[in-house]
């Protein structure tokens, strides 16, 4: 195996681990919001925290496949990640506290995350 398929397996290898460990971490969280918060928040908390889970798992299922290719998608990948858990992680925040000015930087992470699946398809194409 060259250097070059080296790096390539050990990229995806990261690649699908995060994507794993994002999609275990959304699973406990939206058990968490199902069981745990629901008599602690509002509906319209409870919706936020519902979409936060929705987009991480869709984003840890995007990155296990990008990482099953073999193709170099590290950047791509870390994009989609960083988005995922930039948007999931301020409206998880946003729903357990007062702080509203979060919603502010959802879009960010929602950004990085079209950025993302943009350059994934870029890479695709090529």
């Amino acid at each position: 195996m060259s250097e070059t398929e080296r790096m390539i397996d050990s990229g995806r290898r990261r690649i699908l681990v995060a994507g794993a460990l994002l999609a275990a971490l959304g699973i406990v969280l939206g058990a968490f919001g199902t069981h745990g918060l629901r008599d602690a928040l509002s509906e319209r908390e409870l919706g936020w925290w519902e979409t936060g889970v929705q987009y991480q798992m869709w984003q840890a299922v995007g990155l296990v496949a990008l990482g099953a290719l073999p193709l170099r998608m590290g950047v791509a990948a870390a994009m989609i990640g960083a988005g995922a858990l930039v948007f999931a992680g301020s409206l998880y925040a946003m729903a357990l506290t007062d702080a509203r000015w979060l919603g502010a930087v959802t879009p960010l992470g929602g950004l990085l995350m079209i950025l993302g699946w943009l350059l994934a398809a870029w890479r695709l194409a090529r």
